[in-house]
């Protein structure tokens, strides 16, 4: 019997964007970078981890998408989102939970892109 290799190397889910380049400044503001840009489709990277920006918006389906972000300090970043959004033209489009919450599993604080997709960053309770 031969030996199959089926290790995962990544796994990037596909996330809608209504209006390309604003959703790909969002995502710059939060500190994600742009590693590869076709035009219609961008992947972004943020410690390591990456998803792919599509130049594509079904608002059903953006606005059942998310994204969970662990975070080894939900208050740094929670302060890192506000002042990235405090002045600039990108405040109009993002929407930030107004704190941080307990959810039993992690603390937790929510923004929304601008296409409606929800994020998550999230502060494991037994870290």
């Amino acid at each position: 019997m031969t030996e199959t290799n089926l290790r995962v190397a990544d796994i990037r889910p596909f996330i809608g964007a209504k209006h390309f380049d604003t959703s790909r400044d969002f995502y710059v503001a939060l500190g994600w970078r742009v590693t590869y840009d076709s035009g219609d489709l961008r992947v972004l990277e943020l410690a390591g981890h990456r998803f792919y920006l599509q130049n594509y918006f079904n608002k059903e389906w953006c606005n059942n998408t998310m994204l969970h972000v662990a975070v080894d300090d939900v208050e740094a970043w929670y302060e890192h989102v506000t002042k990235a959004f405090a002045d600039n033209a990108l405040a109009r489009v993002a929407r930030i939970s107004t704190r941080i919450k307990d959810e039993g599993y992690a603390r937790v604080f929510h923004v929304w892109d601008p296409s409606g997709v929800l994020i998550h960053f999230a502060q494991f309770a037994n870290s």
